[in-house]
């Protein structure tokens, strides 16, 4: 017959550990602790340090507290060649379009400052006040220029030859309209030498504008690039490229309007 316990084995207490919920009990049960001596030994396997962990995320030290710890996890995903393209693209095509637009403006600008002989585009940008509002001169009247020191204007109504003539004085082409009811006739006088010098300071003033606004266009670009890389949808590299790509297209249209410029200055001073 099998020696019977000793009564002391009854008394060996169920050690409990108190995490921050208090229903979530870690219990260390009796029936596995055959005397208090081995009691000990399994809390020292699991207490080291004063310190029970208990599993993954879970921790009790020094007191009834249970500490999680989460993260999260950021995936940033790189933008594929065809991506980058397409934006690169997009943005190329935006600033082109801005680009020539400025050229556009830059040449009517320059063909409306009279030369030596008489052309129609000088009057590109005068306006008339018509019936309240300001129309081109070109809209409301037919332009053309009979010889090479005049031009010719017969508007398709005739209530508005003071309107036009009112326009033309006020502009800065320097001469005076010729309005006998009908039509309205330009006679231009020979440039003076002066006069040719002052014009050439107008064309340099267009022309310092027309880079100018080039320089606000590259501005506005690289702030779409810069855009996309705080976006994650461009790196580092990928903006340098396009940055370097942008220069050189940048620096193609200063030589356009570099060209205009010399083209006009030729023709101011030319005698």
């Amino acid at each position: 017959m099998a020696a019977s316990l000793p009564s002391t084995a009854h008394t060996i207490p169920i050690l409990r550990f108190r995490a921050n919920d208090s229903k979530s009990l870690v219990s260390v049960p009796g029936s596995c602790l055959r005397d208090r001596a081995s009691s000990a030994r399994a809390i020292a396997c699991s207490l080291r340090t004063d310190n029970l962990r208990l599993g993954a995320g879970v921790k009790l030290s020094g007191g009834p507290v249970v500490k999680r710890s989460l993260q999260k996890r950021v995936v940033i995903r790189s933008a594929t060649i065809e991506e980058i393209e397409a934006e690169k693209s997009a943005i190329e095509k935006d600033v082109k379009s801005k680009m020539e637009k400025t050229i556009e403006t830059l040449r009517t600008s320059f063909n409306s400052i009279r030369t030596g002989r008489a052309n129609v585009a000088m009057l590109d940008k005068i306006e008339v006040e018509y019936y309240g509002s300001p129309v081109s001169l070109k809209s409301i009247a037919q332009i053309s220029t009979p010889d090479g020191t005049s031009l010719l204007l017969q508007p398709y109504d005739k209530s508005s030859l003071k309107a036009i003539e009112k326009a033309i004085v006020n502009s800065d082409l320097g001469v005076t309209p010729n309005n006998d009811g009908d039509v309205i006739r330009l006679s231009l006088p020979p440039l003076t030498s002066e006069r040719r010098k002052e014009l050439t300071k107008v064309v340099a003033k267009q022309t310092e504008e027309g880079k100018v606004a080039l320089r606000n266009i590259r501005r506005d670009a690289l702030k779409s690039y810069d855009k996309l890389e705080k976006e994650k949808k461009l790196s580092e590299d990928n903006v340098k490229d396009m940055s370097s790509d942008l220069q050189k297209l940048i620096d193609t249209y200063m030589k356009k309007i570099e060209e205009l410029c010399k083209q006009k200055e030729k023709e101011l001073l030319k005698v």
